[in-house]
């Protein structure tokens, strides 16, 4: 295994275990479709953000997200509860908008900007190793997606140590959380700004398209087998790493699309659980 495959795979490890965390939580809530939203929808505040700024510094485009990953919570809440439609029909309607909104900013300012449009619907991971971070000094620290996306693990491990309790309440027993004093529709925000920050960090590495799968497929099948939480929460990021390394040399193997194979990798080894629940039951 060379250098480059290295990098490749610790990208893509960092992201599951991002993703991982707050992917349990929606899938617990019964709320992974809001993940398919956000990863989408944050992708107009993710276009505004650089626009304005003219910078692709992560803790620019971070903000750009975490900003329209709570507008659309708000917008799906507003629409949920104020114009009485389905909480379904409210996230479809949302977050292909507000999708279709960043694709079309992208192509009106992909020809003066350096924003392609299939690298952030689709990714391209192969490239991760040749966009490095290089010191005065001459000192390579490696590539700049690894940073970032190690960056963002710290800050999501963090959130999750300090709001543990909140977040946990409000997942299992909203009324009960709500009598002790405990604001659900914080946490709800807080959970909403962490999949948005989850989210940022894979665009430029796996596409908004595979992060979908990095937040649902691990935590879906993690949840067939954990009792309690910080167990499914390290089952979830354990499928999401051994997904990112087989699906790797999947792609490798049939010089395919790393992404697209670490996505068919996360289902095969769902659809495994499935069938070792289905004749393992206990």
């Amino acid at each position: 295994m060379s250098i480059n495959d290295f990098w490749i795979i610790l990208t893509a490890s960092l992201v599951a275990l991002c993703c991982a965390i707050p992917g349990c939580f929606l899938v617990l809530r019964r709320m992974a479709m809001f993940g398919d939203a956000i990863s989408h929808a944050v992708l107009p505040g993710l276009v505004v953000a650089y626009l304005i700024s003219g910078s692709r510094a992560s803790s620019v485009l971070l903000l750009g997200a975490a900003i329209t990953g709570l507008l659309v919570t708000f917008i799906i809440e507003f629409i949920q509860k104020k114009m009485r439609v389905q909480n379904d029909a409210a996230i479809g309607i949302t977050y292909t908008f507000l999708f279709a909104v960043g694709v079309i900013l992208i192509s009106l300012f992909a020809g003066q900007t350096d924003l392609d449009q299939e690298c952030v619907l689709y990714g391209e991971i192969a490239f991760v190793p040749f966009d490095t971070i290089t010191l005065d000094s001459g000192l390579l620290l490696g590539p700049r997606q690894v940073w970032i996306a190690g960056g963002m693990l710290l800050i999501l491990l963090v959130i999750l140590r300090i709001g543990y309790r909140g977040l946990y309440l409000t997942t299992f027993d909203a009324g009960y959380a709500s009598t002790l004093g405990v604001s659900v529709m914080l946490w709800h925000y807080v959970l909403m700004g962490m999949v948005s920050l989850a989210t940022v960090v894979s665009f430029e590495s796996v596409g908004a398209i595979m992060v979908i799968a990095f937040l649902v497929g691990p935590a879906a099948t993690a949840a067939l087998f954990a009792k309690r939480l910080p167990w499914m929460i390290a089952i979830a990021a354990s499928i999401g790493v051994l997904s990112s390394i087989f699906g790797y040399f999947l792609a490798v193997v049939l010089n395919a699309s790393v992404s697209g194979s670490i996505a068919v990798m996360i289902g095969v080894i769902f659809a495994l659980a499935l069938l070792l629940k289905r004749f393992f039951p206990s």
